[in-house]
């Protein structure tokens, strides 16, 4: 073979996606349990759905300004003001994007020069720390104590701040332990962000779904807005994971780069998504709360039936996950998660993918029916055994 010059050492460097990797296994088994991707189990609203079929029967098939609808953008802003009193402009301050997780990309590229640092609290979604190295910079990684509910205290995050940081990374609520931050540490975070100059990159797929209380966008506190990037959209809370609509939000010289990015590489967000979006956020608000409700029922199940086997669990403030301790069985995450796909064919994800700190958890997602759930904890109880 003729001698060729390597491939990026960065993305080569990169481990694949430990989720995806137990979701493929699963799939090629018959009769599995998946409690493994975090993906809702509901269809798509049928009014946001009827949108999209009427917009395709209208045309609606072709690019939009490479912000997104400006309808979906004002309906956005309007939103977040009305929920959590912080206010962006649609016309500058909101951009439309192909999920979250391109939200997230354009953040990182805009924000990070070669060799700056983003402290990442974790356990974290697994796409944080690649995303950083994808965007040239480096990723700290600063564990949470899940003795204190994952929470994001200050003091953990300023111990890691140097003259290099440049932003702080998080969800809240997080995926993979459901911890829903509270207004009084995100009112802490945005004083140290302040004192030392930093940017806060806040992802709040998870926003609505919430369980203690209402969800305190980290923007809202004195100080944050104008280093802060929201990053929202519509997959978790509408059932819309296949649509590929997401935005973000952020102080206007920022967002200008991101839609500088984002009109070289995306373009936009599919025409027919943006309407569906458009008319879930207009329309299907009591389907979004039949939703969370379901979800509460089954989180304060599962969590109790977890913890009743002596896998330490306690109940999560949002998101749909849960993030049990396996270490009273003595096994790693890994094994924990292979054997019981392979023995009692149900499907989780290790922790250690979420960072190492997950190491002795596993995350399972309980947006699956009560029933499949029940079944599960049965499963698991006899492997545990």
């Amino acid at each position: 073979m003729t001698p060729q010059k390597p491939f990026s050492r960065i993305v080569s460097t990169v481990p694949p996606s430990g989720i995806r990797k137990f979701f493929d296994l699963a799939q090629s088994m018959q009769g599995v349990i998946s409690l493994g991707v975090g993906e809702p189990d509901f269809p798509t609203p049928w009014s946001a759905r009827e949108a999209a079929i009427h917009a395709l029967e209208h045309g609606a098939t072709t690019y939009t300004s490479n912000s997104g609808l400006l309808e979906l953008r004002e309906a956005v802003c309007t939103d977040l003001a009305d929920r959590y009193g912080v206010h962006y402009r649609p016309e500058d301050e909101c951009l439309v994007t192909s999920g979250v997780s391109e939200g997230l990309d354009l953040t990182l590229r805009a924000l990070l020069n070669p060799g700056d640092e983003v402290i990442v609290p974790e356990p974290c979604y697994v796409a944080y720390a690649p995303c950083v190295a994808f965007a040239g910079g480096v990723p700290v990684p600063v564990a949470l104590d899940p003795a204190d509910a994952y929470r994001l205290d200050p003091a953990i995050i300023g111990a890691a701040v140097t003259e290099r940081t440049k932003a702080v990374l998080f969800g809240s609520p997080s995926n993979p332990t459901g911890s829903a931050q509270s207004a009084t540490d995100l009112a802490a975070l945005a004083a140290l962000a302040v004192e030392h100059d930093l940017w806060l990159v806040s992802d709040e797929i998870y926003d609505r779904l919430t369980y203690h209380g209402v969800h305190t966008p980290v923007a809202a506190a004195p100080g944050a807005w104008e280093r802060t990037v929201t990053l929202g959209g519509f997959s978790k809370s509408y059932a819309m994971t296949g649509w590929r609509v997401g935005y973000v939000c952020a102080p206007g010289p920022l967002a200008a780069l991101m839609h500088r990015i984002h009109q070289y590489t995306m373009l936009c967000a599919p025409h027919m998504s943006q309407v569906a979006a458009l008319e879930a956020m207009r329309t299907a608000q009591d389907d979004v709360e039949e939703m969370v409700a379901d979800y509460d029922r089954r989180r304060r199940l599962f969590a109790k039936g977890l913890d009743e086997l002596g896998l330490t669990c306690p109940e999560p403030g949002g998101a749909f996950y849960v993030f049990p301790s396996i270490r009273t069985t003595g096994m790693s995450s890994q094994d924990f998660a292979e054997g019981l796909l392979e023995r009692e064919k149900v499907a989780v994800v290790p922790g250690d993918v979420f960072g190492p700190s997950g190491e002795g958890h596993v995350r399972c997602s309980y947006a699956t029916s009560l029933p499949q759930l029940e079944q599960a904890l049965e499963r698991i109880a006899r492997f545990v055994a």
